[in-house]
């Protein structure tokens, strides 16, 4: 059992970060062989329109055939059994990184011949034979009442959706109110943004890293029961 986290976030040690260690620390603890991958340690593209991965009879059917310090990374997502994608969110969406990382997974996997259950009526649109239970961690500054207002619940439902058609199974965890700096003194910033982010920090942020630790742990049980 196997359980890849991809951290899309430039900082490597702050609050995208610590979601995902808990999320990785709970699927460990399910009992799921972990690995966290930095999106911000390598230089690569997004989808780059090639359409190699649906030439017929093709060794890159089904796969990225563009050739890069990505590469490693999407093979070992797509052998996972778990996967937990996390992003801070930037203008509304995740990270550059994050985007082209999903793109690059996704697209080759998405088959144009979908094809109809009979007896379910349930469309298949994955040429994928095997489910990933697969979890996205997201963290942002804003406070929870500009979440609704700017349309955060909707850009969830879409990539679960995704996540769903094409791995079999995606929920999503997140966190607000997110530290940026140590310091808010130092930097151009409104300063009565401080003082509510220490007190989400200490009241419901340990309670947010409690749910990305039951997330690995059940995204591990979910990939059980396949």
């Amino acid at each position: 059992m196997k359980a890849l986290f991809v951290n899309g976030s430039p900082r490597e040690n702050w609050t995208t970060a610590q979601m995902l260690e808990k999320a990785m620390q709970g699927a460990a603890d399910a009992g799921a062989e972990v690995e966290m991958v930095h999106l911000y340690d390598d230089a690569f593209k997004g989808c780059v329109s090639c359409f190699a991965c649906k030439v017929k009879n093709s060794k890159t059917n089904g796969l990225c055939a563009y050739r890069d310090a990505l590469t490693p990374i999407l093979e070992k997502a797509l052998a996972a059994d778990v996967l937990v994608i996390g992003s801070p969110i930037y203008f509304s969406h995740p990270t550059g990184p994050v985007r082209s990382f999903m793109e690059r997974l996704m697209f080759p996997v998405l088959t144009y011949n979908a094809k109809v259950d009979p007896e379910t009526g349930a469309v298949k649109s994955t040429i994928l034979d095997r489910k990933i239970a697969c979890g996205m961690i997201y963290t942002m500054g804003c406070p929870e009442e500009m979440i609704a207002y700017c349309h955060y619940p909707e850009m969830f439902a879409e990539t679960d959706k995704f996540l769903n058609m094409l791995f079999g199974y995606g929920e999503t965890v997140y966190t607000h109110n997110a530290y940026q700096f140590d310091d808010y003194s130092k930097y151009d910033v409104a300063d009565y943004v401080e003082p509510f982010r220490a007190k989400y920090r200490e009241e419901q942020y340990p309670k947010d890293l409690e749910s990305a630790y039951e997330l690995g742990q059940r995204l591990v049980q979910k990939a059980k029961e396949e």
